[in-house]
């Protein structure tokens, strides 16, 4: 195995964290003019998730940028004019469409395996009904094409469902939108550019060119965190991190070999960090452990966990305040009022910030009013309580 460089740069635990905030767009004046198109470019990948509570997760990443910017102009921003496409990075994510090409080591493996977890019967026949519908009367959604399910659990998919899914990994088929949560398939040679359509860039550098990617959204990163970006494997990243571009640096009390963006190292991160609650599946905080390394602050995503079971909430939301993870906040919708379920706080210190964060939530998905139940420690919840008051109607 190839000894590591030795680190160029030592950095504080504070610098290493002041750059990942400035790195995920937290920290310094947001870009309003690039709105959400830029924040996708500068993360690179937007998680997409079924689950929503406030709103759906790829609304609230820009929104925890940018503010309260409008949700239709958040769906407008990702499904037109081909901007950005879907696949598997991180997870089921929105990327920009310039990566296409970057993935093609993604759609060869797809292709060598063979097969999805599902089996088609026919895989030729079926495949090739999808593509002719698609190019006669396309782009369609699974139902459109003829079904997706065939009639029993939700993983019981039809033979058109199944095919459409594999010639969407295996990249003869793309989605570019989503309707109604629906994807809207159409075929690749349409909706990708033409400069972009093709899968020349061989496995090697398409995994450099997404590690460096990470490392610039991250700002600095160990070689698991690199990884777990656009799910690598971590000799994957081994492999390609001396053509990457990102410094080796030493950061204090991480104790693992880390690399920083050199854009992240030319200048201080300095500005007005963002209050803002987070999505679970923000990249800021989706990766569990360097989130603990990061901020000592320790999620879990509850919404799975039996309801008896749940310690912080159906779908705890990260408060961020001060360049900090200050506490969690489980939010409800009741009509026109946000109901804020349960919060835990690290501290008096969090309660304003936490009002804020609500009350922001709450005119942004056009509640009117804002309410407080459980909080931890109890002895915060009435502080906190008229301090939404207060903050969500200053009269």
């Amino acid at each position: 195995m190839t000894a590591l460089p030795p680190p160029q740069l030592s950095l504080s635990a504070d610098e290493a964290r002041r750059i990942a905030l400035r790195a995920q767009g937290f920290l310094g004046a947001p870009d309003r003019r690039a709105g959400t198109r830029g924040v996708l470019r500068a993360l690179g990948a937007v998680q997409l998730d079924t689950i929503s509570v406030l709103a759906r997760s790829h609304e609230l990443v820009p929104y925890a940028r940018l503010g309260a910017v409008g949700r239709q102009a958040v769906e407008q921003a990702y499904w037109s004019d081909d901007h950005a496409f879907e696949y598997w990075s991180h997870a089921a994510c929105i990327l920009p469409i310039e990566e296409w090409p970057h993935f093609a080591f993604r759609r060869r493996a797809r292709r060598a395996r063979g097969h999805r977890w599902h089996v088609l019967a026919d895989a030729e026949r079926s495949c090739a009904a999808v593509l002719d519908r698609l190019k006669a009367d396309g782009p369609l959604t699974s139902t459109e094409l003829g079904g997706a399910k065939n009639g029993g659990p939700w993983w019981d998919w039809s033979e058109t469902k199944i095919a459409v899914e594999w010639l969407l990994d295996t990249g003869e088929v793309v989605c570019t939108r989503r309707r109604g949560w629906k994807r809207v398939y159409d075929l690749a040679e349409r909706a990708v550019p033409a400069e972009l359509l093709h899968d020349e860039l061989d496995d090697t550098e398409c995994t450099r060119r997404l590690v460096a990617q990470a490392g610039a959204a991250m700002g600095v990163a160990t070689r698991a965190d690199l990884a777990d970006y656009h799910r690598l494997k971590g000799e994957q990243v081994a492999a390609v991190i001396d053509g990457t571009g990102l410094v080796p640096v030493e950061v204090e009390g991480w104790g693992k070999p880390a690399w920083a963006d050199p854009a992240a190292l030319a200048a201080e991160p300095r500005g007005r960090h963002r209050t803002t609650l987070l999505s679970p599946f923000d990249s800021l905080v989706w990766d569990r452990p360097r989130t603990e390394r990061i901020f000592g602050f320790t999620h879990r995503l509850e919404a799975y966990t039996p309801k008896a079971k749940r310690v912080h909430g159906y779908f705890a939301m990260p408060l961020l305040a001060g360049g900090q993870l200050v506490g969690r906040v489980d939010p409800a919708r009741e009509g026109g009022t946000l109901v804020a379920r349960q919060v835990t706080l690290d501290g008096p210190k969090a309660v304003q910030p936490a009002a804020d964060a609500i009350a922001e939530a709450a005119g942004w998905v056009g509640c009117v009013e804002a309410r407080v139940e459980r909080v931890l420690p109890e002895t915060l919840r009435e502080p906190l309580a008229a301090a939404v008051r207060r903050t969500h109607d200053p009269r």
